[in-house]
């Protein structure tokens, strides 16, 4: 019964589809200039082998490709985690939603002079993401390797004014998400990426001296659209070729190199 009802679904989708794709122009997606958009690359050449036109366009910053959509630049993207769209939602008055899920990336403390935690000297230079959502999950990542502590109930939420105790005198360094993998060697400690470690080269992204463990897939990536194109048919046909196209397997084993480093959030985890 439930194989009957997918196969109802996918046959409603593609009449849907084949009904507005002859006449509609391309669809936009944005996505971040780092290797996993070789994935969405790959989906976007499977979808347009069946008839589907979708324009990918990368972008080098994690505000563009919210504020653009939101005023229809974009038909949707792929780049954000729940908190940090709920974020950007609510600091930049945008009026998006999440269609489904994508990969989810792992975050990962990263040195390129000391072997472990232990071995940081007092006064160490950590560096951490700026925007609120990655340096609260990043922060959580040094408490749980016991360098510092932060307030309670802050959680992943969490600021450098939130360190309530430091005993190795870190010195925090706030800089851009994409650009912490770039600072591995300039830095004792910093979080960052494993995809953005990688397409640095600053260190093996599997030489990680501590990763997050599961989230739920709170941090899982989605697809977020504006709430009129949220039922859009191809919209939805892309994030079915996404998440089931070989093409698209192989390049992201290809851009992470390790498959221990993310996870397929779509098997695991439902939208709520």
């Amino acid at each position: 019964m439930r194989f009957a009802a997918r196969s109802a679904l996918t046959a409603s989708l593609m009449l849907a589809l084949s009904s507005v794709s002859a006449a509609a122009a391309p669809l936009t997606l944005a996505v971040n200039s780092d290797p996993k958009a070789d994935s969405v690359h790959a989906a976007a050449e499977v979808a347009q082998r069946q008839g589907l036109e979708i324009e990918v366009v990368e972008l080098t910053d994690w505000v563009t490709p919210n504020t653009a959509l939101a005023n229809g630049d974009f038909d949707f993207n792929y780049f954000q985690h729940r908190p940090f769209l709920d974020e950007a939602k609510r600091s930049l008055g945008l009026d998006l939603v999440a269609v489904d899920f994508g990969i989810e990336d792992k975050t990962c403390l990263y040195s390129s002079k000391h072997a472990s935690v232990d071995e940081l000297p007092d006064g160490a230079t950590a560096a951490v993401a700026d925007d609120p959502v990655n340096q609260g999950r990043g922060l959580l990542l040094y408490q749980d390797a016991g360098l510092i502590r932060l307030r309670d109930g802050v959680g992943d939420q969490g600021t450098v004014l939130d360190v309530v105790d430091n005993p190795r005198r870190l010195r925090f360094v706030e800089m851009q998400g994409p650009q912490l993998a770039r600072v591995i060697p300039d830095v004792d400690l910093a979080q960052s990426y494993p995809i953005h470690v990688r397409a640095a080269g600053t260190i093996d992204p599997s030489d990680a001296l501590r990763c997050n463990g599961d989230t739920g897939g709170k941090y899982a990536l989605m697809f977020v659209t504006r709430p009129d194109n949220r039922d859009d048919p191809r919209i939805h046909e892309f994030i079915r070729i996404y998440q089931t196209a070989p093409e698209v397997r192989a390049a992201l084993e290809r851009a992470y190199g390790d498959a221990e480093l993310y996870d397929l959030a779509w098997e695991h985890h439902r939208l709520d």
